[in-house]
């Protein structure tokens, strides 16, 4: 399930959730700190998978 998850171009805050395994709150609060760029889409967050890995190791 997680090279599925890698392998799409965009992420949702679920999928972001189940990569780092932690709970909803959390998430979305990491989401909205800033830490990477994130777009709506209506009420969709999307955030770029490259920009997130690249977050997650350590890289921005």
């Amino acid at each position: 399930m997680m090279n599925e998850l890698l392998n799409k171009p965009v992420l949702d805050v679920e999928d972001i959730q189940a990569i780092l395994d932690c709970g909803k709150r959390q998430t979305y609060e990491l989401v909205h700190s800033g830490v990477f760029p994130h777009v709506r889409v209506g009420r969709r967050i999307k955030v770029s998978t490259p920009v997130f890995l690249k977050w997650l190791n350590g890289d921005m």
